[in-house]
């Protein structure tokens, strides 16, 4: 499941130059049956089968006996949430060891004795931890130096500063009738700023306002949000394109608030 997305793009690349290094274990190589079992049935009865404790503990008993600085995460539904800044805050520790579960589960014992951290990508069932795991590489590398071409790109991105990211436009300026917006192609600098940043927050209000709750805002993004709110008491609070269960001004009142200013 692994080499696929590993071999392609950023990744290929950033593992090509030696920025990156990903190891993949094999769980069988860690059993001591002559069958090479990693499963089985679990105790107090129930369907489906039990990840064994004894080869993810020996696995990882093994890499931090190589590496001591090694530190161990369990993708699980039961982990903290996998968000942007823990992407961020991942990309400074050296060296992670992901376990991916299968099956129901792991034993327990093995979170109880080989586990740091646990994380979750989101609130949904997925067939193992390999999928997660590969989410949790791409999004983490991108933090680490090297691996963008651009360093800025990555500041820019949606979630980098809690908000969703501005609409993107490239040439030709207009296509089937739909114009590049006028301040784009303006050359003026500052007003392009000001549009971006108007974008993002207008975005956000709509589409995911639980970003802007208990958030702190300078002055310039208070005075923009409260415009913002004043033309979707007007219009019905609905974006183009947007789908018809989205919110609307009174679910952003609730759900949102008031605006302040950063200290």
């Amino acid at each position: 499941m692994f080499p696929s997305p590993l071999s392609e793009s950023l990744l290929k690349k950033a593992l090509d130059k030696g920025v990156l290094e990903i190891r993949i274990r094999n769980l069988r190589d860690y059993t001591q049956d002559k069958h090479r079992m990693t499963d089985d049935y679990p105790y107090g009865g129930g369907a489906g089968m039990v990840m064994k404790p004894e080869p993810v503990i020996r696995a990882v008993e093994e890499i931090k006996g190589q590496d001591p600085e090694a530190r161990s995460i369990l993708l699980t539904p039961q982990g903290e949430p996998f968000h942007q800044k823990v992407a961020r805050e991942l990309s400074t520790h050296p060296h992670w060891i992901l376990i991916c579960g299968r099956y129901e589960g792991l034993d327990e014992r093995v979170r109880l004795t080989a586990v740091d951290r646990e994380i979750s990508i989101g609130d949904y069932i997925l067939t193992g931890g390999e999928i997660p795991a590969l989410v949790l590489i791409d999004a983490v590398s991108r933090h680490v130096p090297g691996v963008l071409g651009c360093a800025e790109s990555v500041e820019e991105e949606s979630f980098v500063q809690g908000l969703l990211e501005y609409p993107q436009y490239t040439r030709p300026p207009v296509f089937r009738e739909m114009a590049v917006p006028e301040v784009l192609l303006s050359g003026n600098h500052a007003q392009i700023e000001r549009w971006r940043r108007r974008e993002s927050l207008r975005r956000t209000l709509i589409r995911r306002p639980d970003l802007l709750v208990r958030r702190a805002f300078s002055k310039e993004d208070a005075e923009i949000i409260a415009e913002l709110k004043g033309q979707m008491k007007i219009k019905g609070g609905q974006e183009s394109g947007m789908p018809d269960d989205s919110c609307g001004p009174k679910d952003i009142a609730e759900e949102f608030g008031g605006c302040h200013e950063s200290h």
